[in-house]
């Protein structure tokens, strides 16, 4: 089946708004500097906009997710979306650092939301048999976001001022509203039908669970992987960005397999993946010394994390059942709270003595974790399906 089919005006809409919500963001990594120097605080204390923005994903999810399971996905993408064009244009407007935190943390909240109704939308507008494919396309305007968008908002920033990158995120934020309004379809949700929305079954839950323990395991690695390339491998400082953009090709192709595999055999597939990641994070402990090594498996890292994304959205959603729109919400913000621990817990290791070489084997022993419980879910899945045909 062809894959052209995909590349529908309402999928590409849907893709244009995870580039525009992902912009928003990872643009603050490149701004940093120039928002310390003009507002006049440390760069540390300026760090809390990225913690900030991580902590309104988490929270954005649940709160918002039960007051738009109610409201056709148009118009509450429409609505969501009108927050992220208001929060970045009071981020715009921030006359300080704490105003210009409330704003990120606003713009925030609509983060986990959208893109959970925008994943659940990509699926059901998919041709049959594409549903994976429809989320992975949908999805990889997160990814084009960090190879395009953020260079492009901080080469802006450096040019016109970091207020000036605000305000071309929000631009976009109009032309993605316009572009929703013009290209989706409209599909109404009954009253029952929200109510079923706004619960989870038990099985979603530990699927989120697994969310939470993949990601922590990908930014225990990711965190100190340049730090780790340079001192460990010998990766000469001026190379750093390449190396990260190899890592990049890595994140894209996978997210191509992951689609592919969570449209093939998803319980097999998740479990392969997973294994496999654990595989190359110790492999990468054995040999991080020798940089073609080290790079090579980098660069599979990037493919196995970015495929198991895909995996385990499409895990929350089918575990959920009707509920599929909220869990999808729920799943995002899963993802920021793992990457937040994952750090959290890589510092941690380092802080008591570790190696920077280790924090591939915590990374390792996360993902073993998230193995576990995937294969746990299976089980429970299969027993059920078969208690099922039995009845």
């Amino acid at each position: 089946m062809s894959s052209s089919r995909l590349f529908t005006p309402a999928l590409l809409t849907l893709a244009m708004a995870a580039f525009a919500i992902g912009t928003a963001e990872f643009i603050i990594m490149g701004l940093l500097p120039l928002i310390a120097a003009d507002l006049q605080v440390g760069l540390p204390r300026a760090g809390y906009l990225v913690s900030g923005y991580a902590l309104g994903v988490v929270a954005g999810g649940p709160l918002l997710a039960g007051l738009i399971a109610r409201v056709d996905e148009k118009r509450a993408l429409s609505g969501l979306m009108l927050i992220f064009i208001v929060g970045n244009l009071a981020c715009l407007l921030a006359p300080g650092l704490w105003p210009l935190l409330l704003a990120r943390v606003f713009t925030a909240f609509c983060h986990a939301s959208f893109i959970g109704a925008a994943a659940v939308m990509a699926a059901r507008l998919a041709p049959p048999g594409m549903a994976g494919r429809a989320m992975a396309l949908m999805f990889s305007g997160m990814t084009l976001a960090n190879v395009l968008g953020v260079p492009a908002g901080t080469l802006i920033g450096q040019w016109a001022g970091w207020r000036a990158s605000f305000a071309a995120v929000a631009a976009l934020g109009f032309i993605t509203l316009w572009l929703i309004r013009c290209q989706l379809p409209t599909q109404a949700v009954g009253r029952s039908q929200g109510k079923t929305q706004a619960r989870l079954p038990g099985r979603a839950w530990l699927a989120l669970l697994a969310s939470v323990l993949a990601a922590a395991s990908m930014f225990a690695f990711f965190t100190y992987l340049v730090p780790t390339l340079s001192q460990v491998s010998g990766l000469p400082a001026q190379y750093a960005s390449a190396a990260l953009l190899l890592c990049g090709a890595g994140l894209v192709a996978g997210g191509w397999l992951g689609g592919r595999l969570a449209d093939w055999k998803l319980n097999q597939a998740l479990a392969m993946t997973l294994a496999l990641l654990c595989a190359s994070l110790a492999a990468f402990y054995l040999l991080a010394a020798r940089l073609p090594f080290a790079l090579a498996l980098m660069t599979l890292w990037g493919g196995l994390a970015f495929a198991l994304c895909m995996l385990l959205q499409a895990l929350a959603i089918r575990q959920a059942g009707e509920a599929a729109a909220r869990a999808s919400a729920f799943n995002v913000g899963a993802f920021n709270l793992g990457n937040a621990l994952g750090a959290w817990l890589a510092g941690l290791l380092l802080d008591h003595g570790g190696r920077l070489t280790q924090t591939s084997l915590l990374a390792a022993a996360l993902a073993g974790l998230a193995l576990l419980l995937a294969l746990f879910i299976s089980r429970a899945t299969t027993a059920k399906q078969h208690a099922l045909a039995q009845a």
